[in-house]
């Protein structure tokens, strides 16, 4: 169900344009205003879902599927060497349109982007810990 305010829902039911470069009956893929590079493009479920954790696997089925088709056709047609899959789950990792979104950025050797910082390896034993909380939280 499209959210009313959700700009991306707007765009998905053409009230806003966007430049559109795939679409099927699940997913739309058009290219981020802001783009960190060339080609950028977000790919976004038709169906609301604010985030990854309130979508259903066949929305992120689908998104799977769709991102690999376009990221083949970029690659393909900007002749890419590589290119990030990236999402944004929540504010605090950088969410801003809180419709679910999966951005398909081109990369090229002197683009000049950087990835995030490696932090110091895990100090003995805690590893093992935080993967227990984790596994201790599954309920598939």
């Amino acid at each position: 169900m499209a959210n009313m305010d959700c700009i991306f829902c707007k765009i998905v039911k053409g009230e806003l344009p966007a430049i559109k470069v795939y679409e099927n009956g699940h997913v739309l893929a058009f290219f981020d205003i802001r783009p960190v590079s060339l080609g950028h493009t977000l790919l976004v479920p038709k169906e609301h879902a604010t985030d990854m954790l309130d979508a259903t696997p066949t929305m992120l089925q689908e998104l799977s599927v769709a991102s690999q088709k376009v990221a083949k056709a970029m690659v393909a047609g900007l002749e890419l060497p590589g290119f990030n899959l990236a999402m944004n789950n929540g504010s605090v990792a950088g969410q801003i349109i809180f419709h679910l979104h999966w951005h398909l950025i081109p990369r090229h050797p002197s683009d000049g982007l950087k990835l995030w910082p490696a932090r110091a390896p895990y100090p003995p034993g805690e590893a093992e810990k935080i993967a227990e909380k984790i596994k201790a939280s599954l309920t598939l």
